[in-house]
């Protein structure tokens, strides 16, 4: 593998354009080539970021002078992305939720693993500096025992059966969007649940517009989460322990300030302002891994990956919701 990471992006979203502006801040990957469903979407995200613009994903998997696929498509669209862009023998990172359930996890997790190349979900939160101090903070004993958690991400949103977040042929609902968020911040803190409890608000449209979930774990602690998209939340996180807390300050998806709160009450206040828009982050790691030859990161491990899957899915089977292609499964 080359120095210079070549990156291609399947789809032309906003969140596209959030991943192509951020890779702008490494001086070690560019753009190099772009694919949209229209040749014509494609030839103006390529006007504005650079790189070749293809008419089809197909085209741009195809693409010999891209080592690194960044997937931005609809949920549902997640996993045959990526198993089209494995079997062209790209590199992947592909946008969370990394897939509409975990059966297409454990698919293109195991394509990616038999033909030995790279795999990673893009949950980019996950690589901001403050998250790694966040970690150092209870590995170092900062707040004792980790005993409870409660994080949310929930804002309100103005129904629309048209817009893919109300269509549940889409994926629509609060958990793939945002939910997935709390989800893997109390993986990322406490590991893998032993028990989930869910309940959930089915809207009009038949997705969720908000819910709760609460995960235990066999060492005695609780996750408490929230998520909506009819209803805003204050999008704190609060990891609590035995000599103390931290709180993650609002937005803490991208986190830029947390409090720790020893057991007198004394707080200390850290800060890391962001020098570009975060997505920076994902992508240096994906650099990162492939220039080692590594073929998962160890921030977002595949079989990580896979248990919060099952956890939404366990979320969802408490619900009763099922999506439209699920129907057969």
């Amino acid at each position: 593998m080359t120095k210079h990471i070549r990156w291609g992006v399947l789809g032309t979203g906003n969140i596209a354009r959030q991943f192509a502006r951020g890779l702008q801040n490494l001086p070690d990957a560019e753009l190099a080539a772009v694919g949209s469903r229209r040749f014509e979407t494609a030839q103006t995200f390529a006007e504005t970021f650079g790189g070749r613009a293809y008419g089809s994903y197909e085209a741009l998997a195809a693409d010999p002078e891209v080592d690194a696929v960044y997937i931005s498509t609809p949920h549902t669209l997640h996993a045959e992305n990526s198993l089209l862009c494995l079997e062209r023998g790209k590199a992947v990172l592909c946008e969370k939720p990394f897939a509409l359930n975990a059966g297409e996890a454990r698919r293109v997790i195991g394509a990616a693993r038999a033909k030995k190349l790279f795999l990673m979900e893009a949950m980019w939160t996950r690589f901001f500096p403050l998250m790694t101090t966040l970690r150092e903070l209870i590995g170092a004993g900062r707040i004792g025992e980790v005993r409870l958690l409660q994080a949310d991400f929930g804002f309100r949103s103005v129904v629309d059966p048209a817009h893919r977040l109300y269509d549940p042929a889409l994926g629509g609902g609060a958990l793939l969007d945002v939910g997935v968020y709390p989800v893997s911040l109390a993986s990322y803190v406490l590991g893998t649940p032993t028990e989930v409890s869910s309940h959930a608000h089915l809207g009009e449209t038949g997705v969720d517009e908000q819910a709760a979930i609460i995960l235990k774990y066999d060492f005695g602690a609780l996750a408490l989460l929230s998520t909506a998209i009819r209803t805003a939340t204050p999008q704190e996180a609060l990891i609590m322990g035995t000599e103390g807390n931290i709180r993650l300050h609002t937005p803490w998806w991208q986190p830029q300030g947390l409090t720790i709160t020893d057991a007198n009450g004394d707080e200390e206040t850290l800060s890391s302002p962001l020098p570009h828009n975060g997505y920076a982050y994902e992508a240096a790691e994906v650099g990162r891994c492939l220039r080692e030859g590594v073929l998962e990161s160890p921030v977002m491990p595949l079989d990580e990956t896979l248990a919060i899957m099952s956890t939404l899915d366990a979320c969802r089977a408490q619900w009763g919701l099922r999506y439209p292609s699920e129907a057969g499964a």
